[in-house]
């Protein structure tokens, strides 16, 4: 099974996709996907899990996710008691505006939880209000055709983004491994995997790691993640070459070298695959921006 890459329109005048309070079951949630958009998700009520990046997170009223563009995520509604959540997805040119003398960016809180490596977030209930009313206020935006309706949502995305930095502080927490996720061998191989998806790892090295056979380690993989183990390593590999093309100026072989790739065909024929266009193309338009 290949990857899902969600593509959402980056040349859209206003490139932002809003999904209110939608009660969703486990059919109809995507598999592990990426797309190049930012995301918010709010839970008003239900359970389930959520698998970003490399982690596992329970799911519950109150919870705050923030996943940064091209990050691998999943989530899965519990089956009696399926979660309602609002999801904001946008690109990060509309909230890209002027410093005005300070160092704060409206993405500051998405770049913190990449850094932190934690993506959940749980506000207090006077902040969970507030955002509640301001994803209410957006889809009443939506609703209405009036005039400046794609600058008020702008707007109140800047509010909420700029609630969202004001509660978060440099000492979050670390995340905690839900124990009700999976077994604690999975759990601790997508954390290895995570540090070594460049290095020369594959389903004998790592069912042989954690002790358990190759099928069966495929068929856990498979039933938690979403993706085959092979399928995931290619993705992230190719997620991060797609991060070295646009912030250095490595050669496109010493980029799928350093990912891990047995070869530069293999390694254009899986961008291509995985992306749509080939590493040169996405250099270039990295740098006609």
């Amino acid at each position: 099974m290949d990857p899902i890459r969600k593509i959402f329109d980056n040349h859209d005048a206003f490139p932002l996709s809003f999904a209110h309070k939608n009660t969703k079951s486990s059919l109809s949630e995507l598999p592990d996907h990426f797309h190049d958009w930012y995301e918010i998700v709010y839970v008003y009520r239900g359970r389930g899990t959520f698998f970003i990046d490399h982690t596992f997170y329970e799911m519950k009223q109150g919870d705050l996710f923030l996943i940064p563009g091209n990050t691998i995520h999943r989530a899965t509604p519990d089956k009696e008691s399926p979660v309602t959540s609002t999801a904001i997805y946008f690109s990060p040119s509309i909230v890209q505006l002027p410093s005005l003398g300070d160092d704060f960016s409206y993405l500051q809180c998405f770049e913190q939880a990449a850094t932190l490596r934690n993506y959940k977030f749980e506000m207090r209930l006077p902040q969970s209000q507030h955002l509640e009313l301001l994803l209410d206020v957006i889809e009443n935006e939506f609703k209405q055709p009036t005039i400046g309706k794609c600058q008020s949502i702008l707007i109140h995305l800047l509010q909420l983004l700029l609630t969202i930095q004001r509660e978060m502080t440099t000492d979050i927490k670390s995340p905690k491994l839900d124990t009700l996720v999976g077994p604690i061998w999975m759990r601790e191989i997508i954390l290895y995997i995570d540090q070594h998806f460049c290095e020369d790892i594959g389903l004998q090295a790592l069912s042989k790691q954690v002790s358990v056979t190759p099928a069966h380690f495929s068929r856990v993989f498979k039933q938690f993640i979403g993706m085959n183990i092979s399928t995931y390593l290619i993705t992230k590999r190719i997620i991060r070459a797609k991060q070295l093309l646009q912030e250095s100026d490595a050669s496109v072989g010493t980029i799928a070298d350093m990912c891990g790739f047995e070869s530069l065909p293999h390694f254009h024929a899986m961008f291509k695959r995985v992306l749509g266009i080939t590493p040169a193309a996405a250099r270039k338009s990295f740098r006609s921006f």
